[in-house]
């Protein structure tokens, strides 16, 4: 994944500094989500930003089932094998 510098949520996130939001992270999730297991996005029950990631720069996000969950789902964003994000996220179909 990857966010243009001219994405419209990026000006006010920082001035002169712009980081992609969490929440345009969290809608990549909700997205892949849907394509891997048809499910929606229903809750975050963990989520953990440990990085920012900045217009331009291509992520890597991934989905790992949580064993003995049918709608638990664990993540990670990576960028140049570097961590970004991970957590834990809920699907329902």
């Amino acid at each position: 994944m990857q966010f243009a510098a001219d994405h419209p949520a990026l000006p006010g996130h920082f001035p002169g500094q712009p980081l992609v939001p969490g929440v345009l992270l969290l809608e990549q999730l909700a997205l892949a989500l849907r394509a891997w297991r048809g499910q929606r996005l229903v809750h975050v029950p963990e989520a953990k930003f440990v990085a920012p990631l900045r217009p331009g720069e291509p992520a890597r996000l991934e989905l790992m089932p949580v064993a003995a969950s049918a709608s638990r789902v664990r993540f990670r964003i990576e960028r140049d094998g570097m961590l970004l994000a991970r957590g834990v996220i809920e699907g329902e179909a």
